[in-house]
């Protein structure tokens, strides 16, 4: 049997593998002839050079979606059955039914070999949902052998743990995932992240040091091994400074921070309870003397966010002295509590804006309560623009700590390159450019 699996892309993709396609390309049954296609690595043609196989499977983000869908029905004319699954395709299954012989809703590894049979005998199902969440000790080892030799980053990318014990109300994880947080036993993460070949690492969890025992012993049992890793924390487990210290320790060289607001009231609002902004400044500083740089995410939009928001965000990031910032307009994702709420309130400009050929253009796709929604987005595309500055460049860089930290020959030409991608992507628009948060 031949089976063709893709991750569609925008032009925003990171060049780092999707661990999901080789995980079930690992459940696969030994005789299958497996491809895979990037397609931001390699774009399809879907008006030729279709591959000729028996079945197709695509995995879905929300910025994906439409791209996805094209795929799937140039595809599908074809008489080329596909199977769309994936984060997306679970928040909104019906629609994605639409473009897709068959729907995968949730997590798959438990009922991934059904469908293959089922495809095999020409009855696939409308949708498979596996009754409960994929038992993370079953897990098997992905097969990388699939992912392209180059495009990609030097980078292997693992997983030790699913979901987050956190409820944000803008989150989509939650839908995916349920409520739950699921731990790879240590020893099958520690045996994995040995026989990966490149010394960087990330770490593919949505909050890597969600649970303190589980993330102590699984970072003790990486210092042996030498690595250097990096990967997305909450701040909640950041306070205590012998869990950064086991950090560093273990190979952590930088983190992805949510921040996502500097008002209590906003991120109280959003039931973002593990963030208090009071922390925000003692926390960075002790990541930053045990050598941890700093992404910081910030998410603009919030009911409480007025004009002044953009130059107070801005400033205490340059002043904090982040080595990268991300900056987000709030995006209401399918079937987010987020989405469901503003879409009561009358407040939600454009349903279905992951349908849109461009919905960039348009965002923000809701109404603020404290400013226009062209002042969002201008005041948006301007802390871009005065965050990756060449003065916020200088200001930043940490003269003191740089040589456990970034050191010069890193920092400065690493910026320089945010400093390009924000003049183009963003400010002048020659790209696609990234409106949310997941």
């Amino acid at each position: 049997m031949k089976i063709e699996l893709i991750v569609p892309a925008v032009e925003e993709n990171a060049r780092i593998p999707n661990l999901s396609l080789p995980i079930l390309a690992a459940l696969l049954p030994k005789d299958a002839d497996i491809s895979f296609t990037d397609d931001l690595l390699t774009p399809i043609d879907v008006d030729q050079d279709l591959k000729q196989v028996d079945l197709v499977g695509i995995t879905v983000l929300t910025k994906t979606a439409l791209r996805a869908y094209e795929i799937a029905d140039a595809y599908r004319k074809k008489g080329i059955p596909v199977v769309l699954g994936g984060i997306h395709p679970t928040a909104l299954p019906e629609e994605a039914k639409t473009h897709a012989d068959s729907v995968v809703i949730g997590e798959a590894e438990e009922i991934w070999p059904q469908l293959i049979e089922d495809a095999k005998g020409g009855y696939l199902k409308p949708f498979y949902h596996q009754p409960g969440y994929t038992a993370l000790s079953s897990l098997p080892i992905p097969r990388r052998d699939i992912l392209p030799r180059r495009g990609y980053l030097p980078v292997d990318v693992i997983q030790a743990t699913r979901g987050c014990p956190y409820h944000c109300e803008f989150c989509s994880v939650q839908k995916f995932f349920g409520e739950t947080y699921r731990f790879r036993p240590i020893s099958d993460v520690v045996e994995e992240v040995r026989r990966l070949r490149h010394r960087w690492v990330m770490f593919n969890d949505d909050n890597i040091i969600g649970n303190h025992l589980y993330s102590k012993e699984l970072l003790n049992a990486l210092i042996p091994l030498k690595k250097k890793w990096f990967g997305q924390a909450s701040l909640s487990g950041l306070k205590a400074i012998e869990n950064v210290e086991l950090l560093a320790k273990s190979g952590c060289t930088s983190l992805f921070i949510g921040f996502e607001s500097l008002s209590k009231k906003n991120l109280v609002a959003s039931k973002k309870f593990q963030n208090d902004p009071s922390e925000y400044c003692e926390i960075i500083d002790t990541l930053h003397r045990h050598g941890i740089a700093i992404c910081g995410s910030f998410v603009f939009g919030f009911d409480e966010d007025d004009p002044s928001v953009f130059e107070e965000t801005v400033s205490f990031s340059i002043q904090t002295k982040l080595f990268l910032a991300i900056f987000m307009i709030l995006t209401p994702y399918p079937e987010t509590t987020y989405y469901h709420r503003i879409k009561k309130e009358g407040r939600l400009v454009q349903d279905q804006w992951w349908l849109l050929k461009n919905p960039e253009d348009s965002a923000p796709h809701f109404l603020p309560k404290k400013m226009t929604r062209q002042v969002l987005r201008e005041g948006w595309k301007k802390a871009w623009k005065d965050f990756y500055s060449f003065p916020s460049v200088w200001k930043r860089f940490h003269w003191d700590y740089s040589p456990t930290l970034i050191n010069r020959f890193v920092y400065f030409p690493f910026q320089w390159m945010q400093h390009r991608f924000t003049q183009k992507k963003i400010l002048e628009g020659k790209r696609r450019y990234r409106t949310g948060s997941f």
